[in-house]
């Protein structure tokens, strides 16, 4: 499923206390569809990685109270009222024994003594077998408790997440060129670097850097491998290269349109990043002269940034022409 989806099926499951495992590929983002879709809820989240536990650490430590017998003092990450969901990160990773000691948690919502509250619910995460990431096999009785939902990458729930993430403009205009490498993870490679949503946020971090020419080739290749970081380094070199967004908006009608898609890919990108009202008929007339798919892709990307600009004369005779492509 794509995270969209799972966002929906989340929100569907969690209301009604239903455990859901997550399972995909490292670096695809679960963990963040997790975490947007406790605050599109308005529920607590309480992330735990399993992986990093003692079975001890679920369970607690002893105590004597005064009528002499042993009682379980609940460890202080665990909720106690309020309404969220529990996030198990990583949980067939953990130790078998970890494993064992989340079964009484999720399958009765408990632990010796300890009662998860009402308003919360269990989820958790993990690698697949045959990503070769480290994992343990799941035992049929806890695997029987879950809804499984397998997390697959998709470029346009990406683009939308790292629109409004802050994701740099020539990642998000490269990514759109070369789709197949926002997530090209082969469990075979011996390679420690390769492309994943998680390591492109991490090219964004470092291209906002702004790192010396000399590093920046060697930053690339740590974060994304050897390919995609040479591919990526063509394209901004390109991108470097356009021409200045505010000239283009300025003679709509006279600035080069490329032909190139690498381009046109990265013009639009640059370009739907300036739309606002005043701007759009300028950015009509721009799109007009583009091939057709990217002027749509010009539109679209400007009513994303800017959701006033819909409302525009301008939107609206530009849609009015391209009815027939829109439809």
């Amino acid at each position: 499923m794509i995270p969209s989806k799972i966002a929906r099926a989340l929100e569907t499951l969690v209301p009604i206390r239903q455990p859901v495992f997550l399972w995909g590929p490292p670096g695809v983002g679960k963990s963040q569809v997790v975490a947007q879709t406790a605050a599109a809820l308005g529920f607590d989240l309480i992330d735990i990685r399993a992986v990093l536990l003692d079975p001890v650490d679920l369970r607690g430590l002893p105590q004597i109270n005064g009528d002499g017998r042993t009682h379980w003092r609940p460890p202080a990450f665990l909720p106690t009222g309020g309404r969220g969901m529990l996030f198990l990160d990583e949980l067939n990773a953990a130790p078998p024994l970890v494993q064992a000691a989340c079964y009484q948690l999720i399958l009765d919502r408990a632990l010796g003594e300890y009662r998860l509250p009402d308003g919360w619910s269990v989820l958790a995460a993990g690698n697949r077998d045959q990503d070769r990431a480290v994992t343990h096999r799941m035992p049929s009785a806890l695997a029987n408790r879950f809804v499984h939902l397998e997390f697959e990458p998709h470029l346009e729930d990406w683009v939308d997440w790292a629109c409004h993430a802050g994701i740099r403009p020539e990642v998000i205009a490269f990514l759109r060129f070369r789709p197949a490498l926002l997530h090209d993870f082969d469990p075979m490679a011996a390679s420690r670097s390769f492309p994943t949503p998680r390591s492109w946020e991490f090219v964004s971090a470092m291209i906002g850097a702004t790192p010396d020419a000399d590093v920046e080739p060697d930053l690339l290749r740590g974060a994304v491998g050897d390919g995609a970081a040479l591919e990526f380094s063509g394209f901004l070199k390109m991108w470097r290269e356009l021409p200045d967004t505010d000239m283009v908006l300025a003679a709509p009608d006279t600035a080069p349109a490329p032909a190139d898609p690498a381009v046109a890919y990265a013009i639009c990108e640059a370009l739907g990043r300036k739309a606002c009202p005043e701007a759009m008929p300028a950015l009509a007339r721009y799109a007009a002269r583009l091939p057709v798919e990217f002027g749509v892709l010009l539109m679209r990307d400007a009513v994303r940034h800017d959701r006033e600009a819909a409302h525009t004369e301008a939107f609206a005779a530009w849609a009015r022409d391209n009815a027939e492509v829109l439809l």
